[in-house]
């Protein structure tokens, strides 16, 4: 394993040369997929697409427009990192209006051999390619630590995971912790979680910390809070489909106080919530921000506001400042994790 102190067991006898393995990671957004030869000695990639997940009727219409697209043939393998918890075999996606069947992917495709995994799961498996170039560190933490492992990422929503330590192996194992109850702390987070009830109803941490929630954020100061709104910014938000990279490329080159305070206000929900998620799987072995955002406003990151607000914990900072930090970098983790889960695991 490249990352120290990580270890993913692979069991022996599966992988075996020439074996075919359609590898999928299907966000809200998108849904990357990649077709591989399975190696004893490791994945070789043959072919990767990208398509927007919004734009297909159904998970297997997409595995079918890819195979096309490179004139693949049918693989031995499918596994598919899904968002949304897996259920005897079927998902119904968090932030996406699709329902997945492995009897009903198996039919379609002609595949007997399918997988599903909760796309967190996925890229805990897929920590295990990683290498130094796909990290960024955030806090070095003890480089000698051991024990359990968390992700937290947030993207389209908000994806948690663990990784479970027993001394000599970690395991993986997918969470819905996003979707518990937002803790408020001050007046302003209170007057944020009555403004988010009203459109809501139930507030959770993916409320708070997801890319709907920069824009939610923005709106609750500009609209409530009353913050100036430059008319520059007004127009790019208008021409722009993407609010949330709009605020928070402007909070990266402070051009605009409210996307400053926006992005100030998201920065500490995610470091309050990294901190709860290590408190709560004691996840002495390292801390992973995966997902969509955090690559983006990493500069936001790396500023001394996110690990200020991260240690402020109750009575728990001998534990916290051990862990290291770290920002997964590359988006294809979940991919690589399904592709390693199909070849290697089952």
């Amino acid at each position: 394993m490249i990352i120290k102190n990580l270890h993913i067991q692979r069991r022996t006898g599966l992988g075996e040369k020439g074996t075919t393995v359609l590898a999928g990671d299907i966000g809200g957004t998108k849904t990357n997929l990649a077709f591989y030869v399975a190696m004893e000695t490791g994945l070789k990639v043959l072919y990767t697409g990208r398509y927007p997940s919004a734009e297909y009727t159904s998970c297997t219409a997409i595995l079918q427009q890819f195979l096309a697209d490179n004139k693949c043939p049918a693989p031995d393998r499918i596994c598919l990192g899904v968002a949304g918890p897996v259920l005897d075999g079927k998902v119904n996606l968090t932030n996406l209006d699709w329902d997945i069947d492995i009897k009903e992917v198996k039919r379609t495709m002609g595949v007997e051999a399918v997988y599903l995994l909760n796309d967190l799961e996925s890229m805990a498996y897929g920590l295990a390619a990683l290498t130094e170039e796909d990290l960024i560190t955030i806090h070095p933490g003890n480089d000698n630590s051991t024990g359990n492992m968390a992700i937290i990422a947030p993207g389209t929503g908000l994806g948690q995971a663990g990784l479970y330590w027993n001394g000599q192996n970690h395991f993986p194992f997918p969470t819905e912790g996003g979707h518990a109850d937002f803790s408020p702390r001050t007046d302003l987070d209170i007057a944020l979680l009555k403004f988010l009830q009203n459109e809501y109803g139930v507030v959770s941490w993916e409320k708070v910390v997801a890319g709907p929630a920069i824009t939610d954020i923005y709106r609750f100061l500009r609209d409530v809070k009353n913050r100036e709104e430059p008319n520059w910014l007004k127009e790019a938000l208008e021409q722009e489909k993407n609010d949330s990279a709009v605020i928070s490329g402007a909070a990266i080159e402070q051009k605009a106080a409210i996307c400053v305070e926006t992005m100030e206000l998201f920065v500490r929900y995610l470091a309050r919530e990294s901190s709860n998620l290590v408190l709560k799987m004691k996840a002495t072995g390292g801390l992973f921000l995966g997902g969509g955002i955090p690559p983006k406003i990493a500069p936001l990151l790396l500023q001394k506001q996110f690990m200020e607000h991260y240690m402020d914990c109750d009575r728990m900072q001998h534990l916290l400042e051990n862990v290291p930090i770290r920002i997964i970098k590359n988006d294809k983790t979940g991919l690589i994790g399904a592709a390693y889960y199909g070849a290697y695991l089952i």
